[in-house]
């Protein structure tokens, strides 16, 4: 289930998660069209603060704007400023997330941060510390690796540098994220952590292609497992989070499509009749986020189109796209069935 890095519009209908909210305008911000909140709306994650690790675009970008959408304060980070760009090359900032973020109606924060440098990290968790006192959502979404993959090589065939950068990337930055944010996530009952990544524990029970990216994507899904066991006695909860085939930028962009007219990539990639944009994870995980039971999930390798028959949310078009059961059914499975027939 491929997954790259949004160059979406965000919806123009109000979100109902578990805890319900309205909204009631429009406007455009930076080429985007953003659901913006009425006045004197309450909001289910209103007072609570979230960190989102690597929310420069796509679905990190996606759950920055749901969380916002929902009321959170939320921490964007990543490399990509107005002023540097990483080695990905995108041009999707930080900066113009944390706008999204605000226009939605939650307060966006952009940092420019570097999740394998462990002092730049400390100094961002104890900003939150004084600033907000409080972390109710941690979100590990770094990742920034594809432009190193190298598929059907055996692992004395890949260039080394490569391999281990998408090691560190995937798995490193994560640890050392939770390694400064957990204490302040578990000071109060009920934080919430998500790991992100590609494919769901069952999925990932086949061979990626690929060493380095195979341990890359299923490390998430034992970090969010044992993140579960330290953080339930203290009232946390620790997910593993993915989105199918994801409609990201840089797979529009691939594709040569828009948002708008992603359905004409189908004729170059039929499994893309599947695909989903990044709000549909966004939405899955404000739904964790917002429900009160959220500790049924601990330990869980969940995915978005598994929690929208859960929670009831859709995605921008009003469909529900079940990605890893079409590809479980139709494309490994042999059943007959088309796309839509899981949407």
């Amino acid at each position: 289930m491929p997954r790259c890095g949004l160059s979406i519009g965000y919806p123009t209908q109000g979100v109902r998660y578990r805890c319900e909210r309205h909204v009631r305008r429009t406007e455009r911000v930076r080429g985007h069209v953003v659901v913006t909140a009425a006045e004197n709306v309450v909001r289910p994650l209103d007072g609570k603060v979230a960190l989102v690790a690597g929310a420069t675009r796509g679905a990190g970008r996606a759950m920055a704007v749901e969380l916002g959408r929902a009321g959170a304060v939320v921490y964007a980070t990543g490399r990509t400023t107005r002023d540097r760009r990483s080695e990905v090359g995108r041009p999707e900032t930080i900066e113009e997330t944390a706008e999204l973020v605000t226009a939605a109606g939650g307060t966006g924060i952009a940092v420019p941060v570097d999740h394998l440098e462990p002092e730049r990290v400390r100094a961002l968790v104890e900003r939150i510390d004084r600033e907000h006192g409080r972390l109710d959502v941690l979100v590990n979404d770094v990742w920034g690796g594809d432009h190193l993959l190298e598929f059907d090589k055996k692992v004395w065939e890949v260039k080394l540098a490569d391999g281990l950068r998408m090691l560190r990337l995937s798995l490193d930055a994560h640890a050392i994220t939770s390694h400064f944010a957990v204490p302040l996530l578990i000071r109060r009952p009920g934080g919430l952590l998500v790991e992100i990544t590609d494919g769901t524990e069952e999925s990932n029970r086949a061979y990626r292609g690929n060493l380095f990216f195979d341990l890359a994507k299923y490390g998430p899904i034992r970090m969010a497992f044992g993140l579960a066991q330290e953080l339930k006695e203290y009232g946390g909860t620790a997910v593993c989070l993915t989105p199918g085939f994801l409609r990201s930028e840089e797979m529009l962009d691939h594709f040569g499509v828009t948002e708008g007219t992603w359905r004409d990539a189908i004729g170059k990639e039929p499994h893309f009749a599947i695909a989903e944009s990044p709000v549909f994870v966004g939405r899955a995980l404000a739904a964790v986020a917002c429900d009160p039971d959220r500790a049924r999930w601990n330990g869980r390798s969940l995915s978005s189109g598994e929690l929208a028959k859960v929670y009831g949310f859709t995605d921008v078009d009003g469909s529900r796209p079940d990605c890893g059961a079409y590809f479980r059914d139709v494309v490994f499975g042999g059943v007959a069935a088309s796309a839509e027939d899981y949407r």
